[in-house]
């Protein structure tokens, strides 16, 4: 047996998830003539209060769509330099949208108003205008820290002043959702566009939904075709996205209770050196420097737990919808057994 705690994006789709898209009504998305698509689209914008939705086949396309659908070349975006857009997409930005980046850093990926108000750029010809700030909810590099609504809405106060953008980077919102309990409505009118991730705590097999304004997503739909991700007949993809938020919800809780249990044993192993606060599914840690990193990454792996490396000594877990608890049994053992 073996567990992967690799990440959230290794589950498969469940027997009731390859129904619904064994059954899925489809069309050509291109020519939004696809109804199982048109009806994840309205549901996420609905439940988000955004007037559209745009399905993207990833959460990189969602954001560098959005990233062009709310600046122009030449101008800067702000966000923590752990986010996802900074540290895991290519420099997209740089390369499709002609964007400079200011990175600050936050406490463990979560900026506060107080942060970027100073950062902003003033009206001065030899600065990049300031004209978006990115944000990350949860915050992956921060071990899956999650924002809580007041600060956003602070940060949101910050932009209107400056006429900047607030995008959200919501690859595991829902996530951050069954832990403060807030209100998802609230949240998508507290930011200009979000996205929201499918293929990760939600568990389908890909697909990331955008969401925004009307303008916003005519034009983002425009962006998307430029960057190849208009496709034909995705509904089956959508399908599994309508699937998982009927059923996949509410048991993320399930996945926050695993990760938990995975900490309360790594955090008294001799080999942990600090471990991260644990919010929702990600369990991030510092080895001793006793301890090589690819060494203990291997020492895992021969006792059937995957597990990866976030650079130098930091190692991460993350629990989702494959990880039962006999599977979570296994990995705790695991994790005892290594002196």
């Amino acid at each position: 047996m073996t567990v992967d705690l690799r990440s959230d994006t290794m589950t498969r789709p469940t027997a009731g998830m390859l129904d619904a898209m064994r059954q899925a009504v489809v069309g050509d998305d291109v020519w939004e003539e696809d109804p199982t698509v048109k009806t994840l689209e309205h549901t996420l914008a609905a439940r988000f209060g955004k007037e559209a939705g745009l399905f993207c086949p990833t959460g990189t396309m969602a954001n560098q769509v959005a990233l062009k659908t709310l600046t122009q070349p030449g101008q800067e975006l702000l966000c923590d330099y752990t986010t996802h857009i900074y540290q895991y997409e290519s420099g997209a930005y740089a390369l499709l949208s002609g964007l400079s980046t200011k990175v600050l850093h936050g406490d463990r990926g979560r900026l506060s108003a107080e942060q970027i108000r100073p950062a902003i750029n003033a009206d001065d010809i030899h600065k990049a205008r300031t004209s978006v700030v990115c944000l990350e909810n949860t915050c992956n590099k921060g071990g899956g820290s999650v924002y809580r609504l007041p600060g956003v809405l602070a940060i949101r106060q910050v932009c209107r002043e400056h006429g900047m953008a607030l995008y959200l980077d919501g690859a595991r919102l829902f996530n951050a959702l069954a832990l403060s309990g807030e209100s998802a409505e609230d949240w998508g009118r507290a930011v200009d566009m979000l996205c929201i991730g499918l293929s990760k705590g939600l568990g389908c097999p890909a697909g990331t939904v955008l969401l925004g304004s009307r303008a916003h997503i005519q034009q983002a739909r425009r962006w998307r075709k430029v960057f190849g991700g208009g496709m034909r007949q995705v509904g089956y993809l959508a399908a599994a996205g309508l699937y998982a938020l009927e059923h996949h919800v509410d048991r993320l809780a399930e996945d926050h209770r695993k990760a938990r249990e995975l900490a309360n044993v790594v955090q008294q192993r001799p080999w942990c050196r600090d471990l991260l606060p644990v919010e929702t599914n990600i369990v991030l840690f510092h080895l001793d420097p006793a301890y090589d990193p690819d060494a203990f990454i291997l020492a895992l792996e021969s006792g059937g737990v995957q597990t990866i490396g976030m650079g130098g000594d930091l190692i991460r877990l993350v629990t989702h919808l494959d990880i039962d608890d006999q599977g979570l049994q296994l990995a705790l053992d695991v994790l005892r057994r290594i002196p």
